[in-house]
Order: C-alpha cells, then structure tokens, then sequence
C-alpha cells in the first residue's frame, strides 16, 4: 500500500473537518488513511494551530542541521587527533 505524506496544514484542516461534525468513516475514505491515523493525527496535532505547527516544523529541521553539524564537526576532529598521534604530538587530548 502506498503511504502518503501529508503536511501539519493538510493534516489540521482534516482534524478541523472532524470537530466540524464530519464522520470518522468518511474522512478516512476521502483522504485514503485508517481511522487510526487519524486518531494519531488528533492525539499529536489537537494542541497545535497551523502556526504553531508551522514553527515547530522550523525547529525540527533547524534540529537535523545542527544535529548533522555537530556529527561532521566530531569526524573532523576525530582525523585531527589521528593526525596529531600520527605525527608523534603526544599532548593533543
């Protein structure tokens, strides 16, 4: 089964659909998800309003680059300790 992606706005305006009065079985036929899903979606996404959901997307990809910078910063400095024994500095900590 192919899995589709939906965006916080998608998913909010789906939820928003569901307090309106729409009908859990109806939903999940138009948008092709469980129930389930979209008894996830409203257990992560009651709280959030789309600019909330909007910034909190911001800091999770500002997350993954920070978490990838500190990842290449530790490899370099790893090659530079190897370096540094290879050269016989033996202070180098």
């Amino acid at each position: 089964m192919k899995r589709r992606l939906f965006s916080e706005e998608q998913i909010l305006g789906i939820l928003e659909q569901r307090e309106a009065g729409a009908k859990m079985a109806d939903l999940s036929k138009e948008h092709g998800v469980s129930p389930a899903t979209i008894y996830r979606w409203r257990s992560r996404f009651t709280v959030l309003d789309v600019n909330e959901a909007q910034r909190l997307r911001q800091i999770e990809e500002e997350n993954m680059r920070l978490k990838q910078l500190v990842a290449d910063l530790s490899l370099d400095r790893e090659a530079l300790r190897a370096a540094a024994r290879r050269s016989g500095y033996q202070s180098f900590k």
